[in-house]
């Protein structure tokens, strides 16, 4: 019995999923028989929930009308951050369609403000590519501070807000040159990306320049309500745009490091999250990176297998000459050690 509710459930949450699904399908997303499925379809309809069969070559099982659920009872806030937590969760590795499905069935059970805001979020944001540094620091926004700009964006309404890097913070600078504001910003906002548990606005300023903006550090003015004729990027570019901010400008330490092979060859062997690789001759590119600290940018570079160069920062060089050292000690006979 527990077996078949089981069941039960797991097939009216696929008949939420799309409009029409064929006896097969269903047979095979739940691994039984196709009989096993139209018994089970008989059931819900005992249950009361109308689902319609279509006979012949194109036949399907479909939800009929009446077959929605009741409102699910979220606040703003929440609703905001089960929206946020399924669409971040769509970019770890083997949830992707898990994710997709349950903000599909979260969005038919909302009521339709609640629609609104989740789709919101939905479509203005995105996951940049994960790697091993740690978020633990990460510091938390406002659900509601996510949801207006996601709604400024949805609306193309421009956005105001006061900008702040707070006072000895290295880490995140403020990238693309957008340091401490006195006067409040109006941008054209375009998309949210959460990178390692920092969120960034993707926007044009008043000088159609575009920049990145960390969240945390904006402070929400009154809504303008004024639209803006939108001018957007490719839609694969934000993400790329706020790598490229970040690795140029937001770690504790930068380096560009000239590595001594085609970029191609250089990009094929870094994550996404590390940096950004210029070309500059068929042999020769510039690997733009960053990191909290010396010894991981050394890592990082060591793990290229490939020849490199180093001029600066001067601290860089000086910390490549002990590590340097210290790998060729290793490597001495005991009796030549000095």
């Amino acid at each position: 019995m527990l077996e078949t509710s089981t069941r039960l459930l797991a097939l009216l949450a696929l008949l939420q999923t799309r409009p029409a699904w064929t006896g097969s399908e269903l047979a095979e997303r739940l691994e039984v028989t196709t009989r096993t499925v139209r018994n089970d379809i008989d059931r819900l309809r005992e249950l009361g929930y109308p689902v319609d069969a279509t006979r012949g070559p194109a036949g399907h099982y479909q939800l009929g009308i009446g077959a929605k659920l009741p409102p699910l009872l979220l606040d703003d806030e929440e609703a905001v951050a089960v929206a946020v937590g399924l669409r971040t969760g769509a970019g770890v590795t083997g949830m992707a369609e898990s994710s997709v499905r349950a903000l599909t069935k979260l969005q038919q059970v909302l009521p339709h403000r609640l629609q609104r805001q989740v789709n919101a979020i939905n479509r203005a944001m995105e996951k940049g590519p994960d790697n091993t540094r740690s978020n633990v620091d990460a510091p938390e926004i406002d659900p509601v501070v996510l949801a207006t700009i996601a709604a400024c964006i949805r609306d193309e309404h421009y956005l105001r807000f006061e900008y702040a890097v707070p006072e000895g913070d290295s880490m995140y600078k403020a990238g693309s040159g957008v340091g401490r504001r006195d006067l409040p910003l109006l941008v054209e906002p375009y998309r949210l990306v959460s990178w390692h548990g920092y969120w960034h606005l993707v926007a044009r300023d008043e000088q159609a320049e575009w920049h990145s903006y960390r969240v945390d550090w904006m402070s929400l003015r009154m809504a303008t309500g004024r639209r803006y004729q939108p001018r957007p990027m490719a839609d694969e570019a934000y993400t790329d745009f706020v790598l490229r901010d970040v690795a140029s400008t937001g770690w504790k330490v930068h380096a560009r490091i000239t590595v001594h092979a085609p970029a191609q060859d250089v990009l094929s062997r870094i994550h996404a999250a590390v940096g950004i690789v210029e070309s500059v001759d068929d042999n020769t590119s510039i690997l733009v990176t960053g990191a909290d600290s010396l010894e991981t940018i050394a890592v990082y570079i060591g793990m290229l297998g490939l020849d490199f160069h180093v001029d600066g920062p001067p601290a860089l060089v000086a910390h490549l000459e002990t590590v340097g050292r210290r790998y060729l000690t290793a490597i001495e006979p005991p009796g030549h050690r000095s």
